[in-house]
C-alpha cells in the first residue's frame, strides 16, 4: 500500500523542520531580547501564521507530485521545494547562531526570489499548487521587512 504524497511531503517537510531547527538557548535568547517595532501588534500570530503556511507548501508540493509530468520536472520542483523550506528554515537558525539582522533580512529575502521562481515553474504545472504557495508569496516580504525595520532598533545586534 502506498503513502499518500501529502503524507510523505509532510513527514519530510516535518523531518527538516526538526533537524534545521534545533536552535541554541543562547541565541534563542538573543532572539527573543531583540527590540521590535512598536507597529508589531501581531507577533503572537506569526507562529499560527508560519504553520499555515508550511501546510500549504506541503499541500501545494503534493499536488506537484501528484500531477502528470515527467519524473525529472518532478524532482526538480521537490527539490525547489526542499530548498525552499531550508531557506525559510535558516532564516532564524542561520540570523540567531551570525546575531545578525541584516543576514537575517538577506536571507529573508532570498527565500522570497526562491518561491517567485518556484511559483513560476508551479503555474505551468498546477494552477491550485500555485495558489497554495501565495500565503507564503505574500508573508514572505512582511516578514522580512519586519526583520529589516528591527535593525535600526538594534543597532548593537546588526
Amino acid at each position: 500500500m502506498l503513502l499518500p504524497s501529502w503524507l510523505v511531503i509532510g513527514a519530510i517537510a516535518l523531518l527538516l523542520s526538526i533537524v534545521i531547527n534545533r536552535i541554541p538557548a543562547d541565541d534563542l535568547r538573543w532572539f527573543f531580547r531583540l527590540k521590535r517595532p512598536s507597529w508589531l501588534t501581531f507577533e503572537f500570530l506569526i507562529p499560527f501564521i508560519w504553520i499555515f503556511i508550511f501546510v500549504c507548501l506541503v499541500l501545494s508540493a503534493s499536488l506537484v507530485w501528484d500531477s502528470n509530468i515527467n519524473l525529472f520536472p518532478k524532482i526538480m520542483l521537490m527539490s525547489s521545494y526542499a530548498i525552499l523550506q531550508v531557506s525559510i528554515l535558516a532564516y532564524t537558525r542561520v540570523m540567531c547562531a551570525v546575531r545578525s539582522l541584516v543576514v537575517g533580512t538577506a536571507i529573508g529575502a532570498f527565500g522570497f526570489f526562491i518561491g517567485l521562481i518556484l511559483a513560476f515553474f508551479v503555474a505551468k504545472v498546477d494552477s491550485s499548487a500555485l495558489t497554495l504557495l501565495m500565503p507564503y508569496l505574500l508573508w514572505s516580504p512582511i516578514g522580512t521587512y519586519v526583520t529589516w525595520a528591527m535593525i535600526p532598533l538594534n543597532r548593537n545586534d546588526i
